[in-house]
């Protein structure tokens, strides 16, 4: 338990100083490699889309897992040291903390010198709708969803798979987000076929995604902001999202921030109108981009330091 706990601990902070490595072979970049040519592949071999939505997520996800324990395994029969700084480098590849930040760091400093050209291209990078004609107020919306949702995403889940069994199962929670994001639409080419990657990444958030109205009820209090608010709204609104697992990170961050989320958005020019997030008590600023990034940074640590502790007292049961 205090080789995991180092290791989690080691790979946190190297993402917190160095962010998401650029490098082509990531870990993340050759699953999304696999996921597009296995989907080119079953679409050809397999009729029937769910059975191949299916087989898809089987065969990225379970390999995944098997070929990462093996490295750890192998890592730690060399070396002690060796299994903890390798368990440590993949889980730090899962996470992406300062790499959110940095993204949407781009965003705020554009707005900052009131270039909304470039604060909607540096958005687009970042979230799947239209971009384009968004005025000021709808780019920090965007922006403050984004970071709700990725802080669950992209560092609570993969720490929280980490806590429970390592870089295994921490990549085997990349994997099948990274499925969603790839096949997990509601269009027609993905209805049926993106059906199984959608819904196992419902379930794997499912937990994490409860546990981030706590912690970021608190990060919004040691923050200066409305943790009551943000635990009263995450627990009032936080099913309204059509999503079950987005809304509730979204409607604590709103809660905390005083402001309202949700409203009419645009994808692949199709506009869909999202409930109301929040109560609407002070209008979306660009500062507030900056206090959801602030919020995000301590909800993740004092995760870390939750999920330590938990470890800890599982092994002094243990023994």
């Amino acid at each position: 338990m205090v080789v995991y706990s180092f290791s989690i601990i080691c790979a946190y902070l190297l993402d917190m100083v160095f962010g998401d490595p650029q490098w082509r072979l990531h870990p993340v970049r050759i699953i999304g490699f696999c996921v597009q040519h296995m989907e080119t592949f079953l679409r050809a071999v397999v009729r029937n889309e769910k059975v191949a939505g299916v087989l898809l997520v089987v065969l990225i996800v379970a390999p995944t897992y098997g070929i990462v324990f093996l490295l750890i395994k192998i890592a730690f029969k060399c070396s002690l040291y060796l299994g903890i700084a390798v368990n440590a480098f993949l889980i730090y590849t899962a996470i992406a903390m300062k790499d959110l930040k940095v993204h949407v760091y781009k965003i705020y400093d554009a707005l900052k010198c009131h270039d909304s050209i470039r604060a909607r291209k540096a958005l687009s990078l970042v979230v799947g709708r239209d971009t384009e004609n968004l005025a000021e107020k709808d780019i920090v919306r965007a922006s403050v969803e984004t970071v709700a949702e990725n802080s669950v995403d992209g560092v609570i889940s993969p720490l929280f798979y980490a806590f429970i069994g390592g870089a295994p199962l921490a990549l085997s929670y990349k994997a099948i987000n990274t499925l969603d994001s790839m096949a997990g639409y509601k269009n027609q080419r993905y209805k049926n076929f993106g059906w199984a990657s959608a819904r196992l990444d419902d379930a794997a958030n499912f937990i994490p995604a409860r546990l981030s109205l706590l912690f970021l009820t608190v990060a919004s209090w040691l923050c200066g902001s409305n943790g009551l608010a943000a635990l009263r709204i995450g627990i009032r609104d936080g099913r309204k999202n059509p999503s079950p697992n987005s809304g509730i990170p979204e409607a604590a961050m709103a809660g905390a921030l005083g402001v309202q989320l949700g409203g009419l958005s645009t994808y692949n020019s199709v506009c869909v109108l999202k409930p109301f997030i929040g109560d609407n008590i002070f209008p979306l600023q660009m500062r507030h981009i900056k206090k959801s990034i602030a919020i995000a940074y301590v909800a993740s640590g004092l995760f870390v330091v939750a999920g330590v502790v938990w470890l800890m007292y599982i092994s002094n049961v243990r023994h």
